[in-house]
């Protein structure tokens, strides 16, 4: 199904109508809307779970625990918005014997308006139609219109039917969130005049044709894209030796988790040369079982992703494990030297149950192959105590938003800290789109100067700073 122009366009009107009274509603009235969504979920979660196990086949399991992080990501929201601090408040006071004169600046972050959230294939609820990205631009004070994805289209408009009765029932205006349906819309959504930013989960070149209809305005809008990411780990020879066996069975949990299809996957993961931790993983994978994947279309590529990087001169198969649904996890291995050398071929990201074991024999091979490793979600290094690894982790640190140095990357808390976002191609920005600051992709600043106490936002005035946290004169303030 496919919205057709004159819906689209009345939806965006209607979410237009609606950004006035959600940029100036009060801090309480907010959290308050965001904790009646989440609650609208839970209340609804059997439901809503079997939906998206009919759509997706990802198990009632998966999907419950994916319900009640949806929910907690709105929760969580709700908290910052009462909290305050991300409205970045700042006064300067006037200060006529400065030279020259100062007057006085209040700059605070505003809400933007209308804004276009695309729903991922992933995670049909965490990054969909009431995820990350709708949660977090809702908390700036924004409406949403949110994209569906093809891949579960009844759960979006019955995600959609939920979260929109619930916000208007908790007070938010009509126009709150509204659902449009294909491509064509996906595409008008993005380049509707009235819309002033948006967000999205996918594929490298679905979000990078996104990305150019955006930039491509007469008017170009900030574009959040999360795109493909191999999400590099460099495993040391001490490492190796103290705990490969353990390493190897924690990579192949971790790469085929989801059957391989969640973006932090660990897709490239180097080993020294002579450690034997590529017969450990080889020991290991025969353990792990495929299963379907999420679509049609990523069911198609997952083989010929696997081709692409096989066909490779350097490549070669390490293990497979079980498979399932036409689907058999998969370790391959190359070495240092060939990933220098074809980078565009090797590091790029086959999304499914498959990594690719990196050998490098030297400290220079494994520094020139991570300089030729794209950006990526994370990065890991496990090393050991006393081992040199000042050089490898600064490199890693240039290719990644998160550093980890135990575990596996498969897992993204929801929290105040995270940083789900990386240099290109992991994301079109440096911002996170999980945790506290994603909200800062849907503001923008504005400041008053001399602006008379009546006329200022709420959040400006004397009687507000008395007990929200904010800036003065270049001293933080938090009462």
């Amino acid at each position: 199904m496919t919205t057709a122009p004159h819906e689209l366009d009345a939806i965006v009107r209607r979410a237009a109508d609606a950004a006035p009274l959600w940029r100036r509603s009060a801090a309480t009235d907010r959290a308050a809307w965001l904790r009646a969504a989440a609650d609208a979920l839970d209340a609804h979660v059997d439901e809503l779970v079997a939906i998206a196990d009919e759509e997706t086949r990802l198990g009632t399991p998966r999907l419950t625990g994916e319900v009640a992080r949806t929910s907690g990501q709105l929760r969580l929201f709700a908290t910052v918005v009462e909290e305050g601090s991300y409205l970045e408040l700042t006064i300067d006071e006037a200060d006529a014997t400065a030279s020259p004169p100062r007057p006085e600046l209040r700059r605070m972050l505003t809400a933007l308006g209308p804004v276009a959230v695309f729903s991922a294939s992933n995670f049909p609820f965490a990054f969909s139609v009431a995820g990350g990205d709708t949660a977090s631009a809702l908390a700036a004070g924004n409406p949403v219109v949110v994209k569906a994805h093809s891949g579960h289209p009844r759960l979006s408009v019955r995600t959609a039917e939920i979260v929109s009765a619930a916000l208007v029932a908790a007070g938010a205006p009509e126009g709150s969130l509204a659902l449009v349906e294909g491509r064509e819309a996906g595409n008008a959504l993005v380049q509707h005049p009235l819309i002033t930013a948006a967000g999205f989960t996918g594929s490298v070149a679905g979000g990078r044709a996104l990305f150019d209809l955006a930039s491509g305005r007469p008017d170009p809008i900030p574009f959040y894209g999360e795109l493909g990411s191999i999400n590099p780990v460099v495993v040391t020879s001490g490492a190796a030796a103290e705990r490969g066996a353990a390493l190897a069975t924690g990579l192949v949990g971790s790469f085929t988790l989801g059957v391989g299809q969640f973006c932090t996957k660990p897709g490239v993961v180097f080993f020294p040369a002579g450690s034997g931790f590529d017969e450990a993983v080889a020991a290991a994978v025969p353990t792990a079982s495929g299963g379907p994947l999420l679509t049609d279309r990523i069911t198609d590529a997952f083989p010929e992703g696997l081709a692409h990087l096989e066909g490779d001169a350097s490549v070669s198969v390490v293990a497979t494990g079980t498979e399932v649904a036409g689907v058999r996890p998969v370790a391959l291995r190359t070495d240092a030297v060939a990933v220098t050398e074809r980078p565009e071929t090797l590091f790029e990201e086959c999304f499914g149950p498959v990594t690719l074991l990196v050998e490098y024999s030297s400290d220079e091979e494994l520094h020139a192959a991570l300089r030729a490793v794209p950006g990526s979600l994370t990065a890991t290094l496990h090393s050991e105590s006393g081992e040199e690894v000042a050089e490898v982790l600064e490199l890693l640190q240039a290719r990644a938003g998160r550093v980890l140095f135990a575990g596996w990357p498969t897992g993204v808390a929801v929290t105040w800290s995270q940083q789900h976002g990386g240099p290109w191609p992991a994301t079109t920005s440096l911002h996170t789109s999980v945790g506290a600051s994603a909200i800062r992709r849907f503001l923008r600043p504005l400041a008053f100067q001399d602006a008379p106490q009546e006329l200022l936002p709420d959040a400006l005035r004397d009687e507000a700073l008395a007990v929200l946290p904010h800036r003065r004169n270049g001293v933080l303030v938090v009462p």
